[in-house]
């Protein structure tokens, strides 16, 4: 890349003067122009002719003979949407980085909250106390299962599965964990410096995705990580809540459509199912009219694990690092394989 050539970024995303500073401070090359998510519309022709490089959380593309510039574009989720992700398949020669890695705090503190809650009967609780109600053989019906001495179980070893047993660490739980290549246990995308699990060393046992049923039998609680694609579409349905331990427990931060929401009532209906706490579901918003509303022991949460003040920085902590390894020819952090979807 020659030194007086212009990098042209195009940001679909509002930036603050500070954000804009550390993005224009990677490289003296750098042209910026940045417009807010709901003013694409207003982004120009040539500009759209001319970026080579857009940060966006999924802004309609124009058609490919608009942007024949567009070499790299930098995604503001940890997951890319099915369809965003086929369009710049389709159109080639374009890298696109995910920003996985940005959300693990809040999301490592959200499933911690959740397990806590649920190993401590607080939906229980919270029922007596909406009927001003001090419960029979109260001790019986509260006994916790504490975080000490039990087994939890990650699905997908992921950036927010590895931060979640970083978290259990002190907790002194058995951490097992399922991931898709077990042969490299170390963390390749993007890790927040003192975040996740880089190295691989929290976890007890890891699990080939294959042997997810094997890992189950053995959990007190189950936090479910994976990226969305056609192998764990409903990877969590009948059969595997029926070999989870009676009385188990389960937290999603995935997207819905992971695990089979008809299984799932099922299940914690008849009491198998301990309770569960859902973040994501297979529409959202979640119809008024969905069964989960009413399930016992379900805590329902409007899609909102990863959510913080701070996402936007901790997205361009990645970027400012991207952009660096961009310029100088180097492989940059979080790149998706279209093949797998993540």
């Amino acid at each position: 890349m020659t030194e007086d050539r212009k990098v042209k970024i195009l940001s679909a995303l509002s930036l603050t003067e500070s954000q804009v500073e550390r993005i224009k401070a990677v490289d003296h090359r750098i042209e910026l122009h940045w417009y807010g998510r709901k003013d694409a519309t207003r982004i120009p022709v040539d500009l759209w002719r001319e970026a080579e490089i857009l940060v966006t959380s999924g802004t309609p593309l124009p058609p490919p003979d608009q942007t024949p510039a567009l070499k790299w574009i930098q995604y503001n989720f940890a997951g890319v949407d099915k369809d965003f992700l086929q369009e710049v398949h389709l159109r080639g020669g374009i890298k696109l980085t995910s920003a996985s890695g940005t959300m693990v705090s809040q999301m490592g503190e959200y499933v911690m909250m959740a397990l806590l809650m649920l190993g401590h009967k607080a939906p229980e609780m919270l029922r007596y106390q909406q009927q001003k109600l001090w419960p029979e053989h109260r001790i019986e019906k509260l006994e916790p299962v504490e975080l000490r001495g039990s087994t939890v179980g990650i699905v997908g070893y992921g950036s927010i599965g590895r931060e979640v047993a970083r978290l259990l660490y002190p907790y002194g739980a058995k951490v097992l964990a399922t991931k898709r290549d077990v042969m490299h246990p170390e963390d390749i995308g993007y890790v927040p410096e003192g975040l996740g699990d880089p190295m691989g060393n929290y976890f007890h046992r890891l699990y080939p995705d294959d042997a997810l049923n094997a890992m189950l039998k053995d959990c007190d609680f189950v936090v479910v990580s994976p990226p969305l694609t056609a192998e764990t579409y409903q990877m969590i349905s009948t059969e595997q809540f029926a070999v989870m331990k009676p009385g188990a427990f389960l937290v999603n931060v995935s997207r819905g459509p992971v695990i089979d929401t008809d299984a799932l009532i099922e299940a914690a209906r008849s009491g198998k199912l301990g309770g569960a706490v859902l973040d994501v579901f297979e529409e959202e918003p979640l119809p008024a009219e969905s069964p989960l509303w009413d399930t016992p022991n379900v805590v329902i949460t409007p899609h909102i694990a990863g959510l913080s003040k701070k996402n936007m920085d901790t997205l361009i902590d990645l970027f400012v690092i991207n952009i660096g390894r961009y310029l100088k020819g180097q492989e940059m952090y979080n790149l998706i394989d279209p093949e797998l979807g993540y």
